[in-house]
């Protein structure tokens, strides 16, 4: 199954209980793939820092060891707030020490695949990707990824870790969906310059079949599927009208909710969707859409 459970919220937003009755839903029904960060949910917390989200999973790994080697568990590191201000970045340094926190936290003696989370050109390129390298080198990582990054920089990082002779980057992580706001307008929680899929990024992708994707607020908030959530006003063009009718009309013949086809809809395009719910119920919704061949334009 290609579906990502994202727990951004577990351990803040969502109780310990609830967190591993998801989770337990999730690899029950043939999930594998766990996405976190070492800054879940820093805003969410009294403390301002995260790591509730990571040491929530390790718990639950903890109570469920026979699930490791099936798992992949992937987190993400340069984006935590500093004390001083500003965030960690990804320096060497940064990258060495929160990828140890990580796996303290986790439990685990290896991350499956490990993210920068977002932009740091305060620091070198080449500090950066050889930091990375280095921890697949040693053993600490397998796999890794790069999310919130434009593509020329992902570019760049990957001849560099050729030149290197170390581990590149071969997973992108960005935010779309079956509708897209105008371009230029601004999304709110939606921070990042280059956080969203374009164009040029799915040319990059045809282009180099060795990098994934993963998708994260793919449902935008539970806008597709409730009133009380209307989509931001940056979704407010004919574009969103056009493919919202097509959506919906299809979505009511099937007899299903049309986020299960947005999900769908991302599947079928060789995407890995991030779902992050709040209760089961949202969660076998999601996982629903597994089994649906959407025929959306």
């Amino acid at each position: 199954m290609d579906l990502v459970l994202g727990t951004m919220y577990f351990g803040t937003r969502t109780d310990e209980p609830t967190s591993f009755a998801l989770l337990d839903r999730f690899v029950e029904a043939g999930g594998r793939m766990l996405d976190t960060a070492n800054c879940y949910s820093f805003w969410s917390s009294p403390t301002g820092h995260g790591g509730q989200s990571e040491a929530v999973l390790g718990r639950w790994l903890a109570a469920n060891p026979g699930l490791r080697d099936e798992l992949v568990v992937a987190t993400k590191v340069g984006v935590e707030p500093r004390d001083e201000g500003g965030t960690e970045g990804l320096s060497a340094a940064v990258i060495e020490r929160e990828a140890g926190r990580s796996l303290d936290r986790l439990g685990l003696d290896v991350i499956d695949l490990y993210w920068a989370h977002g932009e740091d050109r305060s620091t070198d390129l080449e500090e950066t990707v050889s930091a990375f390298g280095s921890l697949v080198a040693s053993g600490a990582v397998r796999r890794l990824g790069v999310s919130n990054h434009p593509t020329w920089r992902v570019e760049r990082a990957r001849a560099i870790a050729a030149e290197l002779r170390v581990e590149p980057w071969t997973a992108l992580q960005l935010t779309t969906s079956y509708v897209e706001p105008r371009p230029g307008a601004q999304v709110p929680g939606k921070d990042h310059r280059f956080g969203f899929v374009s164009d040029e990024t799915i040319d990059y992708l045809d282009e180099h079949p060795d990098l994934d994707l993963w998708v994260y607020s793919p449902l935008i908030q539970g806008s597709y599927d409730r009133a009380d959530r209307p989509f931001p006003e940056a979704y407010d063009h004919p574009g969103t009208t056009e493919r919202l009718a097509e959506l919906r009309a299809e979505a009511e013949a099937r007899g299903v909710p049309p986020s299960q086809l947005v999900l769908a809809w991302l599947l079928a395009r060789g995407w890995q969707p991030i779902v992050g719910v709040s209760t089961v119920e949202q969660l076998d919704s999601a996982l629903a859409s597994v089994a649906l061949v959407p025929d959306l334009s």
